[in-house]
């Protein structure tokens, strides 16, 4: 058998892949947080004071970092998924974004904050019910960039689930972050931090595992 009939024998049952589209793949994972925050607050779980504090400087902060830490994110991890792509630059930028706006929250901290006990600013009682629902807010978005990443082929498939897991605990604190009643941006810190860590740990531990060789 000639090289030709051998390779038209052996791709003959092949079907075609679809090519990937990122605008598509970006599109699909802002749908599914759109969906999240739209039940989130169809379910009441709005702060009750939300058009009061609309205009604030803290939400500002809180909702504005966020969203902007998400949407970036949510770019990089996609982008790493292409087999040229070189995550670590857009990890890094990630990690330079979360340092500013955590430095940016010392210019929002509510007057008598830095006065109060530690132990009250943090709340911890509160703070582990936040962290665990940013946790399960992200669950589904790492579930979707997960599936995203199979069909693609990145070639730094550790770099590549670590930043899904920053993505999605971004996400999943954006949508909190309409929720939480908490106005110290030091609770946010800690806490947003936990619960984001802590997705970003399962993520880049069960991503990769698909590529491992």
């Amino acid at each position: 058998m000639s090289n030709e009939s051998l390779i038209a024998d052996l791709s003959s049952d092949l079907t075609p892949v679809q090519r990937r589209s990122m605008l598509r793949e970006g599109g699909l994972v802002l749908a599914l947080g759109a969906a999240e925050l739209m039940l989130f607050l169809g379910l009441g779980a709005m702060r009750p004071d939300m058009s009061h504090m609309a205009g604030s400087p803290f939400l500002m902060w809180r909702v504005g970092s966020l969203g902007l830490l998400a949407a970036i994110a949510c770019v990089l991890a996609i982008r790493s998924f292409s087999p040229t792509a070189q995550p670590r630059r857009g990890l890094m930028l990630a990690c330079a974004l979360t340092v500013a706006a955590i430095v940016g929250g010392v210019f929002v901290t509510p007057d008598g904050a830095s006065e109060r006990a530690l132990l009250d600013r943090i709340n911890p009682a509160s703070g582990i019910v936040c962290a665990t629902s940013i946790f399960v807010l992200s669950v589904p978005i790492v579930a979707l960039l997960g599936a995203l990443m199979r069909k693609a082929a990145p070639t730094q498939p550790r770099l590549s689930g670590l930043a899904s897991g920053i993505a999605a605990g971004a996400c999943g604190a954006f949508v909190f972050a309409f929720c939480c009643p908490f106005n110290d941006p030091l609770y946010v810190v800690v806490w947003y931090s936990i619960g984001c860590a802590a997705v970003t740990a399962v993520a880049r531990w069960r991503l990769p595992r698909r590529f491992r060789l």
